[in-house]
């Protein structure tokens, strides 16, 4: 079995493969505490709160 390619794979082959590779926007959403934007299921780094319980201090540091 053979790691090398049996043919030359075309640039047109090959950049058509490489065009699904793109870039997206974070998702984000609305705090329900702050209201501050945030990636979803996580911590919000603003005000430190998940589902609407304080997770983490925001006077922290």
């Amino acid at each position: 079995m053979s790691i090398c390619p049996k043919n030359k794979s075309s640039k047109g082959r090959r950049n058509r493969r490489r065009a699904n590779w793109k870039m997206t926007a974070p998702t984000l959403v609305k705090c329900s505490k702050c209201g501050a934007l945030m990636m979803p299921h996580r911590v919000c780094k603003s005000c430190g709160s998940y589902n609407k319980k304080e997770i983490v201090s925001a006077h922290a540091e």
